[in-house]
């Protein structure tokens, strides 16, 4: 046990979310337990992990998440390991939410410079009725940049999506390519924009970002025959050659990349496989499935076309494997599931409440004096 490297879990302590404050002292080592010196609660050492509550063995947990996140069905791990179903499923959103928000800390708030995103949906069905997935990647790190689950496809759905990747991006050179939905052009030209600061009243100016650029490619089917059209929406033709040749070494205009992580997803996510009849009964239940298999990916998942050569004499070298975090330069190594399961995020620092009403007469009295 070691208290300097925890922090106050409680809400309404002053010292909460604070790392080596020295307010955290050992409360019992039988239990692992600490305690706050500040509002005198105390706290597991799980406390804020997937971890917290768990009855069963942590390691049996840890191997029940990572066959999850890999795709393997649910009746399978009930047979292998003698779990009840509502169990499996329980340990899934609890899995899912920690994912979510281990995403949130350490993607969230990062400040990339992204070079190309490419963005797509995925039509699910479920037994409640049609949902629809979008997800959007990072192409040269093959970073999973986020994703949101909504009732319909629409822009509402889009804007969330977008807000994600503006949220991560910084304002530098950006290729945006997207499939022909017409929705995308409107959404991603409002989300990228700045509000111009001139000290006037009212609401500011929103001025557009420079240097982004937008790409569609358009995909019919007609007697049999596909044809693929590529369209610049927005930028010019130089520059969107530059950052494919920078992103993904060459080539055309695609989305390949967003692609191939769908198909990722419907490999490791049994309700996202066309014509299956394990269907998801939740929309929460999809949204912990899609953050659990996104965040493996990102953090627990060697990537063959991310791996690096280094030459270790004239002659011979080795090859360094790397994850996405790794690549986006957010990790220098490459996580377990044990360590993703049991990552702490600290809290918003503690914002003291207005006091409402008159002041103290102390209080003003001093004043006068």
């Amino acid at each position: 046990m070691n208290p300097q490297q925890q922090f106050c879990p409680n809400m309404a302590c002053p010292e909460r979310g604070k790392v080596g404050n020295g307010n955290i002292v050992s409360h019992s080592r039988k239990e692992q337990r600490y305690k706050c010196k500040s509002c005198g609660k105390t706290f597991s050492e799980t406390k804020g992990t997937a971890l917290y509550g768990i009855k069963k063995d942590s390691d049996l947990f840890v191997q029940v998440v990572t066959l999850l996140a890999f795709g393997c069905p649910t009746q399978a791990i009930v047979h292998a390991f003698g779990l009840d179903e509502r169990t499996v499923q329980s340990w899934q959103r609890k899995a899912g939410g920690q994912c979510q928000q281990v995403h949130e800390q350490v993607i969230g708030q990062a400040q990339l410079d992204l070079q190309q995103v490419q963005a797509d949906e995925i039509k699910v069905r479920t037994q409640m009725g049609i949902v629809w997935m979008a997800l959007a990647i990072m192409v040269h790190t093959r970073l999973w940049l986020g994703g949101v689950v909504g009732p319909r496809r629409d822009k509402a759905l889009l804007q969330q999506l977008a807000d994600q990747i503006r949220a991560i991006a910084l304002c530098r050179t950006l290729l945006l390519a997207v499939d022909g939905w017409r929705a995308y052009v409107d959404v991603l030209r409002k989300a990228f924009r700045t509000p111009l600061q001139d000290g006037r009243l009212g609401r500011p100016r929103l001025i557009a970002w420079a240097d982004v650029h937008i790409v569609q490619v358009v995909k019919q089917r007609s007697a049999g025959q596909l044809t693929m059209e590529r369209r610049i929406v927005q930028g010019c033709a130089a520059a969107i050659t530059a950052l494919l040749s920078q992103t993904q070494g060459g080539g055309v205009i695609n989305t390949a990349y967003i692609e191939r992580l769908n198909a990722t997803f419907r490999q490791r996510m049994g309700c996202l496989t066309r014509r299956t009849r394990h269907l998801a009964r939740q929309q929460p239940t999809l949204q912990a499935g899609m953050y659990l298999v996104g965040t493996v990916y990102n953090f627990c998942t060697y990537h063959h076309s991310l791996r690096l050569k280094l030459w270790l004499t004239a002659r011979t070298y080795c090859w360094v494997h790397r994850t996405p975090i790794m690549a986006a330069g957010l990790s220098d190594h490459c996580w377990s599931v044990h360590e993703l399961m049991t990552f702490k995020v600290a809290p918003a620092p503690y914002v003291a409440p207005k006091r409402r009403g008159r002041k103290p007469k102390s209080v003003s009295q001093e004043a006068l004096v």
